[in-house]
């Protein structure tokens, strides 16, 4: 898959088969607008392409107008996007910064600019509920009259349900607010997963007894916040069986940063000390513990640490 950050250079843009949006998690929905998306591709010769945000837009917008609770809790990285989106068959991923001109920019402007010029869309295929532009001006019906007159043929799908519910990042947010791990799982279609490179934190893990794979994440609210059982894909051909802490560490710190921190179970020898640093991982979030605690001194954090190292390794069956 090509990933370009930024509308292609004019030497390497080609017509193309594209569809609009955020795409956090890349849920069920996201993955029958895809499976649409690339059949038509198919069927029209084209690349199969889609269009992102980063930030996400509603993100800029609570950044700059001061209410930064207005942001919403993201789902999944950009890598983890950038993963999915291959999986379900994209040729071509195009990330714009979303920043004040992109955000000025008129529906009658985007479409001209972005759609015909920056990326020669022959189809555009959208959500029912799409909205871009200004303002949020310009809908499908605008999209698909302005397609007639310039054109590239317009399509959208409807709502996607599982059991009655349509399934949106909205519903994936909250089954992971409330810690419903099989909810998200089923909306999501596959296990919540987050993924990025290992770092080395304070080491006060170590300090412990029981060293972790820190993973930063770049924003300011995860969906999912606490302590979960979990497993750790991409260091092992199977993944290892672990307990993970995903939040804000108020025992040690009160930056604020959001950090997962994964322990796993049982360290394999033949990654040595240090094997797991550098890596690239994915750690999946199975169930659900608790919250985040703030203990009274570094023995309690260790005595609550214990706890749910046995509590998930009664959950894997160890």
């Amino acid at each position: 898959m090509e990933v370009f950050r930024g509308l292609p250079p004019p030497a390497r843009r080609q017509p193309c088969a594209l569809t609009i949006g955020n795409f956090d998690g890349v849920h069920r929905g996201h993955q029958a607008l895809l499976s649409l998306l690339t059949g038509e591709a198919r069927s029209r010769g084209l690349p199969a392409c889609v269009l992102t945000f980063e930030p996400h837009p509603r993100d800029f917008f609570a950044q700059t107008s001061g209410r930064t609770q207005g942001a919403p809790a993201r789902v999944g990285t950009l890598r983890d996007t950038v993963l999915e989106l291959k999986r379900c068959g994209v040729q071509r991923l195009v990330i714009l910064r979303f920043d004040q001109a992109l955000a000025a920019l008129s529906a009658q402007r985007f479409i001209e600019e972005v759609l015909v010029t920056g990326l020669q869309a022959g189809y555009v295929l959208v959500g029912d509920d799409f909205r871009f532009g200004a303002r949020r001006s310009g809908d499908y019906s605008f999209l698909d009259a302005q397609g007639s007159e310039l054109g590239f043929d317009v399509a959208r799908m409807m709502s996607y349900e599982v059991h009655g519910l349509r399934v949106s990042s909205s519903a994936v947010r909250e089954a992971l607010a409330a810690g419903d791990m099989p909810r998200a799982a089923t909306l999501l279609g596959r296990p919540f997963r987050l993924s990025g490179r290992a770092i080395y934190g304070a080491q006060l893990g170590r300090e412990l007894g029981f060293r972790t794979l820190n993973l930063r994440l770049p924003w300011r609210r995860s969906a999912a916040m606490g302590i979960f059982v979990a497993r750790v894909h991409g260091l092992t051909p199977e993944p290892l069986p672990a307990v993970a802490s995903l939040g804000v560490r108020p025992t040690v710190e009160d930056s604020g940063r959001l950090l997962l921190e994964t322990h796993c179970l049982e360290w394999p020898q033949a990654l040595g000390l240090n094997g797991g640093y550098g890596r690239c991982i994915q750690v999946e979030l199975t169930h659900y513990l608790h919250e985040e605690r703030k203990y009274a001194d570094l023995q309690g954090l260790r005595e609550g640490i214990a706890q749910d190292v046995a509590d998930a390794k009664r959950w894997h069956g160890m």
